[in-house]
């Protein structure tokens, strides 16, 4: 039960174990800086903690690439997200091999 919580809050593990895997490429096609990209499985209530490696930013026209297994993923990317502030969400269904291109503009 309380991995089954944590799981909820933190959006799951963006690997599940002996799944076929993909990746999302996400692009930063805005002019500000983005500081926050939360991924979840479409199945969690919420979409879970900033995936981004501490300190990591996204520039303007930079991108950065997150594997995770294949299957629906819900997406939210933005700056000064601890104010609440998303530049871009979505549902994505990354395919198994393939990289799925998702961008903020």
């Amino acid at each position: 039960f309380v991995a089954s919580c944590a799981s909820m809050v933190t959006g799951g593990p963006l690997v599940r174990p002996g799944e076929p895997v993909g990746a999302i490429d996400v692009y930063n096609g805005s002019s500000a800086t983005v500081t926050s990209v939360l991924i979840s499985d479409c199945s969690a209530s919420t979409y879970g903690l900033n995936r981004m490696p501490e300190g990591t930013t996204i520039r303007p026209g930079q991108s950065y690439r997150f594997t995770v297994s294949a299957g629906c993923w819900d997406i939210m990317a933005g700056y000064g997200m601890s104010n609440g502030y998303a530049a871009a969400r979505d549902r994505i269904q990354v395919q198994p091999n393939r990289v799925t291109p998702w961008g903020v503009r």
